[in-house]
Protein backbone atom coordinates (compact mmCIF):
# COMPACT_ATOMS: atom_id res chain seq x y z
CA UNK A 1 0.00 0.00 0.00
CA UNK A 2 2.77 2.57 0.70
CA UNK A 3 4.19 1.91 -2.78
CA UNK A 4 0.76 2.21 -4.40
CA UNK A 5 0.13 5.51 -2.60
CA UNK A 6 3.55 6.85 -3.59
CA UNK A 7 2.92 6.08 -7.27
CA UNK A 8 -0.48 7.77 -7.11
CA UNK A 9 1.09 10.85 -5.51
CA UNK A 10 3.63 11.11 -8.33
CA UNK A 11 0.91 10.52 -10.91
CA UNK A 12 -1.35 13.20 -9.40
CA UNK A 13 1.50 15.71 -9.19
CA UNK A 14 2.24 15.10 -12.87
CA UNK A 15 -1.40 15.69 -13.82
CA UNK A 16 -1.60 18.92 -11.81
CA UNK A 17 1.48 20.26 -13.57
CA UNK A 18 0.42 18.84 -16.96
CA UNK A 19 -2.84 20.83 -16.76
CA UNK A 20 -1.10 24.17 -16.12
CA UNK A 21 -1.40 26.97 -18.72
CA UNK A 22 2.33 26.65 -19.45
CA UNK A 23 1.78 23.06 -20.56
CA UNK A 24 -1.55 21.58 -21.73
CA UNK A 25 -3.68 24.47 -20.42
CA UNK A 26 -6.62 22.28 -19.45
CA UNK A 27 -9.64 23.48 -17.50
CA UNK A 28 -11.10 20.20 -16.24
CA UNK A 29 -9.71 17.01 -14.77
CA UNK A 30 -11.85 14.08 -13.61
CA UNK A 31 -15.00 16.13 -14.10
CA UNK A 32 -13.88 19.00 -11.88
CA UNK A 33 -11.99 22.25 -12.42
CA UNK A 34 -8.25 21.65 -12.59
CA UNK A 35 -6.18 22.44 -9.54
CA UNK A 36 -4.85 25.72 -10.97
CA UNK A 37 -8.36 26.81 -11.97
CA UNK A 38 -9.75 26.13 -8.51
CA UNK A 39 -6.81 27.28 -6.37
CA UNK A 40 -4.56 29.38 -8.62
CA UNK A 41 -1.40 28.56 -10.53
CA UNK A 42 1.00 29.13 -7.62
CA UNK A 43 -0.89 26.75 -5.35
CA UNK A 44 -1.13 24.17 -8.12
CA UNK A 45 2.65 24.22 -8.61
CA UNK A 46 3.19 23.93 -4.87
CA UNK A 47 0.64 21.11 -4.55
CA UNK A 48 2.51 19.14 -7.22
CA UNK A 49 5.84 19.81 -5.50
CA UNK A 50 4.44 18.67 -2.17
CA UNK A 51 3.01 15.46 -3.62
CA UNK A 52 6.32 14.57 -5.22
CA UNK A 53 8.14 15.01 -1.92
CA UNK A 54 5.47 13.14 0.01
CA UNK A 55 5.74 10.16 -2.33
CA UNK A 56 9.33 9.56 -1.23
CA UNK A 57 8.48 10.29 2.39
CA UNK A 58 5.90 7.49 2.28
CA UNK A 59 8.21 5.04 0.52
CA UNK A 60 11.19 5.65 2.75
CA UNK A 61 9.23 5.86 5.99
CA UNK A 62 6.69 3.08 5.65
CA UNK A 63 8.30 0.29 3.60
CA UNK A 64 10.21 -2.48 5.30
CA UNK A 65 12.86 -3.82 5.29
CA UNK A 66 15.07 -0.75 4.69
CA UNK A 67 16.82 -2.37 1.73
CA UNK A 68 13.51 -2.77 -0.09
CA UNK A 69 12.58 0.84 0.74
CA UNK A 70 15.85 2.12 -0.73
CA UNK A 71 15.41 0.03 -3.89
CA UNK A 72 11.85 1.26 -4.33
CA UNK A 73 12.86 4.90 -3.85
CA UNK A 74 15.48 4.49 -6.56
CA UNK A 75 12.98 2.85 -8.92
CA UNK A 76 10.41 5.62 -8.47
CA UNK A 77 13.01 8.40 -8.74
CA UNK A 78 14.20 7.01 -12.08
CA UNK A 79 10.64 6.66 -13.38
CA UNK A 80 9.64 10.18 -12.32
CA UNK A 81 12.80 11.99 -13.41
CA UNK A 82 14.55 13.41 -16.43
CA UNK A 83 15.15 10.09 -18.16
CA UNK A 84 11.50 8.99 -18.03
CA UNK A 85 8.38 10.95 -16.98
CA UNK A 86 9.80 14.49 -17.07
CA UNK A 87 11.92 13.85 -20.15
CA UNK A 88 8.93 12.37 -21.97
CA UNK A 89 6.84 15.40 -21.06
CA UNK A 90 9.53 17.70 -22.48
CA UNK A 91 9.45 15.76 -25.76
CA UNK A 92 5.64 15.80 -25.77
CA UNK A 93 5.62 19.59 -25.40
CA UNK A 94 7.55 19.84 -28.65
CA UNK A 95 4.33 18.85 -30.43
CA UNK A 96 4.87 18.54 -34.14
CA UNK A 97 8.52 19.63 -33.98
CA UNK A 98 10.79 16.91 -35.36
CA UNK A 99 10.17 13.80 -37.39
CA UNK A 100 6.58 12.55 -37.25
CA UNK A 101 7.33 8.85 -37.14
CA UNK A 102 6.09 5.94 -35.07
CA UNK A 103 9.45 5.27 -33.42
CA UNK A 104 9.62 8.82 -32.05
CA UNK A 105 6.02 8.71 -30.84
CA UNK A 106 6.50 5.41 -29.05
CA UNK A 107 9.75 6.64 -27.54
CA UNK A 108 7.98 9.68 -26.06
CA UNK A 109 5.23 7.63 -24.47
CA UNK A 110 7.45 4.85 -23.18
CA UNK A 111 8.92 7.64 -21.08
CA UNK A 112 5.99 9.94 -20.37
CA UNK A 113 3.25 7.35 -19.83
CA UNK A 114 4.85 3.93 -19.83
CA UNK A 115 7.38 4.66 -17.12
CA UNK A 116 4.69 4.96 -14.46
CA UNK A 117 3.05 1.70 -15.54
CA UNK A 118 6.40 -0.05 -15.42
CA UNK A 119 7.42 1.33 -12.04
CA UNK A 120 4.07 0.31 -10.54
CA UNK A 121 4.79 -3.25 -11.57
CA UNK A 122 8.46 -3.12 -10.59
CA UNK A 123 7.64 -1.85 -7.10
CA UNK A 124 5.11 -4.63 -6.63
CA UNK A 125 7.65 -7.17 -7.86
CA UNK A 126 10.37 -5.91 -5.55
CA UNK A 127 8.14 -5.90 -2.49
CA UNK A 128 6.89 -9.41 -3.29
CA UNK A 129 10.48 -10.57 -3.93
CA UNK A 130 9.63 -11.72 -7.44
CA UNK A 131 12.12 -13.96 -9.24
CA UNK A 132 13.97 -12.46 -12.20
CA UNK A 133 11.81 -14.16 -14.88
CA UNK A 134 8.70 -12.88 -13.12
CA UNK A 135 10.11 -9.36 -12.91
CA UNK A 136 11.02 -9.44 -16.60
CA UNK A 137 7.46 -10.50 -17.44
CA UNK A 138 6.04 -7.67 -15.33
CA UNK A 139 8.25 -5.12 -17.07
CA UNK A 140 7.28 -6.34 -20.54
CA UNK A 141 3.63 -6.32 -19.52
CA UNK A 142 4.04 -2.74 -18.31
CA UNK A 143 5.73 -1.57 -21.51
CA UNK A 144 2.93 -2.93 -23.69
CA UNK A 145 0.16 -1.83 -21.34
CA UNK A 146 1.55 1.69 -21.13
CA UNK A 147 1.66 2.10 -24.90
CA UNK A 148 -1.85 0.68 -25.28
CA UNK A 149 -3.12 3.05 -22.59
CA UNK A 150 -1.65 6.03 -24.43
CA UNK A 151 -3.13 4.96 -27.76
CA UNK A 152 -6.57 4.61 -26.15
CA UNK A 153 -6.07 7.99 -24.46
CA UNK A 154 -5.28 9.57 -27.82
CA UNK A 155 -8.36 7.92 -29.34
CA UNK A 156 -10.56 9.20 -26.53
CA UNK A 157 -9.27 12.73 -27.07
CA UNK A 158 -10.09 12.33 -30.76
CA UNK A 159 -13.58 10.86 -30.47
CA UNK A 160 -14.46 10.49 -26.79
CA UNK A 161 -17.24 12.11 -24.79
CA UNK A 162 -16.12 15.03 -22.62
CA UNK A 163 -18.78 14.33 -19.99
CA UNK A 164 -17.70 10.71 -19.61
CA UNK A 165 -14.01 11.59 -19.65
CA UNK A 166 -14.33 14.43 -17.18
CA UNK A 167 -11.97 16.58 -19.26
CA UNK A 168 -11.95 18.45 -22.55
CA UNK A 169 -11.52 16.58 -25.82
CA UNK A 170 -9.98 17.55 -29.15
CA UNK A 171 -7.12 19.48 -27.55
CA UNK A 172 -4.42 17.31 -29.14
CA UNK A 173 -5.58 18.22 -32.63
CA UNK A 174 -5.92 21.91 -31.71
CA UNK A 175 -2.38 21.95 -30.33
CA UNK A 176 -1.00 20.01 -33.32
CA UNK A 177 0.35 17.29 -31.05
CA UNK A 178 1.94 14.16 -32.40
CA UNK A 179 -0.57 11.43 -31.52
CA UNK A 180 -1.27 7.89 -32.65
CA UNK A 181 -4.54 8.79 -34.50
CA UNK A 182 -2.85 11.75 -36.17
CA UNK A 183 -0.01 9.54 -37.38
CA UNK A 184 -1.77 6.22 -38.04
CA UNK A 185 -5.47 7.04 -38.27
CA UNK A 186 -8.21 5.95 -35.88
CA UNK A 187 -8.74 2.42 -37.23
CA UNK A 188 -5.05 1.47 -37.27
CA UNK A 189 -4.54 3.00 -33.82
CA UNK A 190 -7.35 0.85 -32.48
CA UNK A 191 -5.86 -2.27 -34.04
CA UNK A 192 -2.46 -1.46 -32.58
CA UNK A 193 -3.94 -1.02 -29.09
CA UNK A 194 -5.74 -4.37 -29.36
CA UNK A 195 -2.53 -6.14 -30.45
CA UNK A 196 -0.55 -4.59 -27.60
CA UNK A 197 -3.12 -5.74 -25.04
CA UNK A 198 -3.09 -9.29 -26.44
CA UNK A 199 0.70 -9.36 -26.24
CA UNK A 200 0.66 -7.86 -22.74
CA UNK A 201 -1.72 -10.53 -21.49
CA UNK A 202 0.54 -13.26 -22.91
CA UNK A 203 3.38 -11.94 -20.74
CA UNK A 204 1.32 -12.96 -17.71
CA UNK A 205 1.31 -16.67 -18.53
CA UNK A 206 4.22 -17.16 -16.15
CA UNK A 207 1.89 -16.30 -13.25
CA UNK A 208 -0.88 -18.74 -14.16
CA UNK A 209 -4.17 -17.98 -12.43
CA UNK A 210 -2.46 -15.39 -10.22
CA UNK A 211 -2.22 -13.10 -13.22
CA UNK A 212 -5.99 -12.79 -13.50
CA UNK A 213 -6.24 -9.32 -11.98
CA UNK A 214 -3.60 -7.92 -14.32
CA UNK A 215 -5.28 -9.56 -17.32
CA UNK A 216 -8.56 -7.89 -16.34
CA UNK A 217 -6.79 -4.57 -15.88
CA UNK A 218 -5.33 -4.84 -19.38
CA UNK A 219 -8.76 -5.52 -20.85
CA UNK A 220 -10.18 -2.54 -18.99
CA UNK A 221 -7.48 -0.29 -20.46
CA UNK A 222 -8.57 -1.35 -23.95
CA UNK A 223 -12.30 -0.92 -23.33
CA UNK A 224 -12.36 2.15 -21.10
CA UNK A 225 -14.37 5.20 -22.15
CA UNK A 226 -12.91 7.67 -19.67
Amino acid sequence: MPAACAVEMVHTYSLIHDDLPAMDDDQYRRGRPCCHVRFGEANAILAGDALLAQAFEVLSGELQPPGVAVACCLELARAAGAVSLVGGQVDDLQGSVGAADLARLERIHRRKTGAMFQVSLRLGGRIAQAALPQMDALVEFGIKLGLAFQIVDDLLDEKGDAAALGKSVGKDRRQAKLTFPALLGVAESQRRAEALIRDAQLELDIFGSRGGCLRSLAQYVLERNR
